[in-house]
C-alpha cells in the first residue's frame, strides 16, 4: 500500500504514476481479492471470487498444483470482461505477466487470446508470444555476470524476444502503444492489460540502479517501472480525443514481499489476509468522466474490491453481460469516477492460499477473513481462534476486540464460513484432507 510516492513513500518517487494521481482519484480502502497472483488476477479479469474457479494460489507445475487442489489453468469459459468488451466491438489486448495458466510444466493452457483478447505479449508464465528476461548483475571485481531466466519459457509460446528484466515494463508498454495506434487507425475503442512483473522477486534493476540490499533492489526496479510505463501514460496523456474518454486504473495484484515494498500503514505481507497482503492501492484517471472537483483527490471511505471492476467498467462502458452471468462484484461505476462515495453492499470474503498456513516470519495464520462496514473478522476454518477489528480506529490490526463483542463476532463468523463452504475445496481445508485420505 506504500510503494507509490503519492500513497507516501518517501524512499522512492513515482512521478509518471504520480502525475495520473492529481489527476484521478486515489482510493484508500480498495482490496484484491487474494493476497497472492493468480486468484487475484482471476478476480479482476472475471468479477468473480477466484476460488469460484478453483485457483486459490499462484499456479504451478501439475504435481503443485494437484497438491494443493487447485487448477492448472483458468477455464475459457469464464466470464472475463475482455470478452464482453471484445464481443461490442473493443479492440483487446493483454500485455505483460498473466499467471492464469501456462507456465511450469503445463504447455497444454488456452492460448491468452481463448479469453477474449485479440493479441497478447507475455512473460513466462503464459500461452503466446513473449518476452523473456536477460540479466544483468554487477560482480565484486567490477565486471558484468550476464543471464537468462525462465530459459524452458521458450516452449509456452513463440516468437521470443528477450530483452533486459530492468527494461520489460518498457517492451510491454512499447507493444501497447503500438496496439493503441492500431486501435485508433480503425476507429476502435479499446481495452488493454499492462501488468509488469519486473517489481516481482527477483529483482533485476539496472546496474546504475543496483544496490545491496532487497529493500534497495526493490526502489531501484520501482522508479525504473514507473520511468518505462511514461510513453504509454503520455500516449493516452497527450492525445486530445483519448484524454477525454479513456481510464487508467493503477493497482497491485497483492501485498509486499518480505523487505522488499511496503504495506504501511498495515500490518502483513503477501500471502496474509491481514491488511497489508489484501488492501492495494488503486489510482483511477479520466479527466474526461471525472469531475474537476474530484481531480487530485483521495478517496478514503468507499470500500470495495477487485471484482467490483468488472461490472463498473462494463457499464461505465455501455457493455452489458449475458444474462446468465453472476458477478460477485458490484457496480460501483459512479464511485470509480468520483459522482459518488459508495462501498459496496455485500461484505467481502477472503481465504488463504491453500499452501501458506505459514509465510516467512508469519506462523499459524488465520484461514479466512470477512470484512464488513468498518469491522474485520479473521478466524481459522470451523470459526476457530477469532480476531475482530473495527479498521477505523485501528487500521493495523492491533487490539482484538472479538470479547468484546462477543454478537457479531458470532454473526461474522457464520457468515464467513456460509460464504467458504459455498465455494469448492482447496488443500488447505482439513475436509479436503480427509476426502483424499479416505480415497487413498
Amino acid at each position: 500500500m506504500g510503494d507509490f510516492s503519492c500513497f507516501g513513500n518517501t524512499d522512492a518517487t513515482t512521478a509518471n504514476i504520480d502525475a495520473l494521481a492529481k489527476e484521478g482519484i486515489r482510493f484508500q480502502q480498495f482490496y484484491v481479492n487474494s493476497p497472492i497472483c493468480s486468484p487475484s488476477r482471476v478476480a479482476i479479469s472475471t468479477g468473480q471470487y477466484p476460488h469460484r474457479h478453483r485457483i486459490t494460489s499462484y499456479l504451478a507445475s501439475r504435481k503443485a498444483n494437484r497438491k494443493r487442489g487447485i487448477a492448472d489453468w483458468l477455464d475459457p469459459a469464464a466470464p472475463m470482461l475482455a470478452r464482453f468488451l471484445q464481443q461490442s466491438g473493443y479492440a483487446t489486448g493483454h500485455f505483460g505477466k498473466w499467471h492464469m495458466g501456462g507456465q511450469r510444466d503445463v504447455d497444454q493452457a488456452p492460448a491468452i487470446t481463448s479469453y477474449g483478447f485479440d493479441t497478447s505479449l507475455t512473460n513466462f508464465e503464459g500461452m503466446g508470444p513473449k518476452l523473456l528476461p536477460l540479466t544483468e548483475t554487477p560482480t565484486k571485481n567490477g565486471g558484468v555476470k550476464l543471464g537468462r531466466i525462465w530459459q524452458d519459457a521458450t516452449r509456452l509460446g513463440e516468437p521470443v524476444k528477450w530483452i533486459l528484466r530492468s527494461r520489460i515494463t518498457g517492451g510491454f508498454a512499447d507493444s501497447a502503444i503500438g496496439f493503441v495506434d492500431q486501435a485508433q487507425k480503425k476507429g476502435q475503442p479499446f481495452y488493454i492489460n499492462v501488468w509488469p512483473d519486473d517489481v516481482h522477486t527477483p529483482l533485476f534493476p539496472s546496474l546504475e540502479g543496483w544496490a545491496d540490499s532487497q529493500r534497495g533492489l526493490y526502489l531501484s526496479v520501482l522508479e525504473e517501472m514507473d520511468q518505462q510505463f511514461a510513453r504509454l501514460f503520455q500516449r493516452i496523456q497527450n492525445d486530445a480525443i483519448l484524454r477525454e474518454n479513456t481510464l487508467i486504473l493503477i493497482c497491485s495484484d497483492n501485498g509486499p514481499e518480505e523487505n522488499a515494498g511496503s504495506a504501511a500503514p498495515f500490518s502483513g505481507l503477501k500471502a496474509t489476509l491481514f491488511e497489508g497482503g489484501i488492501r492495494s492501492p488503486l489510482i483511477v484517471w479520466g479527466p474526461g468522466l471525472i469531475p474537476k472537483e474530484q481531480q487530485g483527490t483521495l478517496n478514503k471511505s468507499s470500500v470495495f474490491a477487485a471484482i467490483d471492476l468488472v461490472p463498473s467498467l462494463l457499464y461505465l462502458a455501455g457493455v452489458s453481460a449475458p444474462e446468465k452471468v453472476i458477478f460477485d462484484g458490484e457496480n460501483l461505476a459512479e464511485t470509480l469516477i468520483g459522482t459518488s462515495n459508495n462501498s459496496r453492499s455485500a461484505p467481502l470474503f477472503f481465504r488463504r492460499p491453500p499452501d501458506r498456513k505459514d509465510f516467512r516470519s508469519f506462523k499459524n495464520l488465520p484461514d479466512l477473513a470477512v470484512r464488513e462496514g468498518k469491522w474485520k473478522l479473521l478466524c481459522d476454518y470451523g470459526g476457530k481462534r477469532p480476531r475482530l477489528y473495527n479498521l477505523e480506529s485501528d487500521p493495523s490490526e492491533s487490539t482484538n476486540l472479538a470479547d468484546q463483542h462477543p454478537q457479531l463476532t458470532s454473526r461474522l463468523i457464520a457468515a464467513v464460513l456460509k460464504w467458504n463452504q459455498s465455494m469448492p475445496v482447496d488443500a488447505g481445508d482439513p475436509s479436503f484432507v480427509r476426502e483424499n485420505k479416505s480415497q487413498n
